[in-house]
């Protein structure tokens, strides 16, 4: 009997565990089965995320390419328009005309700086040989250093040129390593003074400013009185210059007519209007006016004129920068030997509405190729082409590659407009270009 009690007390512990069992796996089965409808509900919502991000996104670049197609077409409406008025040449010959008229009679003041440099003379007697006009082009020269020898060789000039002479030659007193450097100091002290009594003693309102160390095209005058008239109307503009900081041969094309705007400030022999000068005189620094000038608080976005192939050169290797660049860069900038009869061009194209939209849509419709493909030419074709940079240090690569100026003043590389840099390599134009969403420069390269 007891026997019989305990087998039943077995098979009593036996079914309840095959009943615990039965009942686990019918829970986990249902775990697994809630897991998998989880995770099925989880897969489906992240494919669902992805599908509308996917969808987002689609929309978002829709969005970008109308925006784009739009001011497309109305960047094309401009350039219809540009078309029509090239086309039609009473509109240009009464532009001209209205220049002309206007501006025929103003007097530009040539201001050249000089120190103590005898040689001098090559840069006076270059000016006087291709000057047009006495009237139109008075000379006044600017001495600092009291050095004699020198102001008795200018005075020899006689009525040709007015001569004044910087009065304050008092010594400059700085500490430390700024002593070295004492030489722009002085020069940005006598740029102040001359400037002064150029545009508020003398009263003229423009000044083509030279140094005393330039050569001079035989049309230096000629491009400068053909750009004046633009320079006097385009707000856009504040100044323009003779010179191509990447003006080396084979850098350039061979071309003497070709103008370009640049946001850079070239210097070396320059044009200003006066309401510049009143505008930025009393900021004016103590020491490297240039670089300063160059600055954004000073440029405002504006923009200068420059040309393809130089109307000035320098062969002055000694002075304040030890020559620096000279050996380098600068003694190889080719000067322009062709006479261009720029008067009798229309430039009307240099202005900001006309130019920024040819300009641009040469630039950014032109190939884009790398630097290995362009040095082993395995381009067809005879157009421009479109080398791109994203940052500061990919410009630098490239422009050593090609020989070109590679340093930034406040962010703007050298004949840099819209940050593209335009240059020539095997005589062809090609473009150093930024993305074509370029929106500034940046000052911190």
């Amino acid at each position: 009997m007891c026997l019989r009690s305990k087998q039943i007390q077995k098979i009593s512990i036996y079914t309840n565990y095959a009943e615990i069992r039965r009942k686990t796996l019918y829970a986990v089965a249902f775990a697994s089965l809630i897991c998998w409808i989880i995770l099925i509900q989880y897969l489906f919502s992240e494919r669902l995320h992805k599908k509308r991000l996917k969808l987002q996104a689609v929309n978002d670049q829709i969005e970008v390419l109308e925006s784009q197609l739009n001011s497309q077409i109305k960047n094309n409406e401009q350039l219809i328009k540009i078309i029509k008025n090239i086309n039609n040449a009473d509109y240009f010959k009464s532009l001209g005309e209205s220049f002309n008229n206007e501006f025929e009679n103003v007097s530009i003041c040539i201001l050249v700086f000089a120190c103590n440099r005898l040689t001098i003379k090559r840069n006076l007697d270059q000016l006087i040989k291709y000057r047009p006009d006495e009237q139109l082009f008075p000379i006044v020269v600017s001495q600092d250093c009291g050095h004699e020898p020198t102001r008795n060789l200018i005075q020899s000039y006689g009525t040709q040129l007015t001569l004044i002479q910087h009065p304050d030659l008092s010594d400059i007193k700085l500490i430390g390593k700024t002593k070295k450097f004492k030489g722009y100091y002085k020069i940005s002290r006598h740029y102040k003074w001359a400037l002064t009594q150029v545009f508020e003693t003398l009263n003229y309102e423009t000044a083509i400013i030279v140094e005393d160390d330039l050569d001079i095209a035989p049309d230096f005058f000629e491009y400068f009185r053909s750009t004046y008239p633009i320079l006097k109307v385009d707000p856009t503009l504040w100044c323009v210059s003779a010179w191509n900081d990447n003006g080396k041969q084979g850098l350039i094309q061979d071309n003497a007519e070709l103008l370009y705007r640049t946001d850079f400030f070239p210097g070396l022999g320059w044009m200003m209007n006066r309401d510049v000068w009143l505008e930025i005189k009393n900021d004016w620094p103590k020491a490297y006016w240039d670089d300063w000038i160059r600055q954004p608080q000073q440029r405002k976005e504006r923009a200068c004129i420059r040309p393809e192939i130089s109307r000035t050169k320098t062969f002055g290797k000694i002075g304040v920068s030890n020559g620096l660049f000279y050996e380098k860069h600068l003694k190889f900038i080719k000067l322009n030997q062709e006479f261009v009869p720029f008067t009798k061009r229309n430039l009307t194209y240099l202005h900001k509405e006309i130019y920024d939209i040819m300009f641009l849509k040469d630039v950014y419709s032109s190939p884009a190729v790398t630097v290995k493909q362009l040095i082993r030419e395995k381009i067809s074709g005879d157009g421009s082409l479109r080398i791109t940079y994203t940052d500061r240090n990919s410009f630098k690569r490239i422009a050593k590659v090609f020989g070109l100026m590679d340093d930034f003043k406040s962010g703007v590389p050298r004949t840099a407009y819209r940050g593209v840099v335009s240059f020539a390599f095997r005589n062809r134009r090609i473009y150093l270009a930024p993305l074509a969403d370029f929106s500034g420069y940046d000052i911190k390269w």
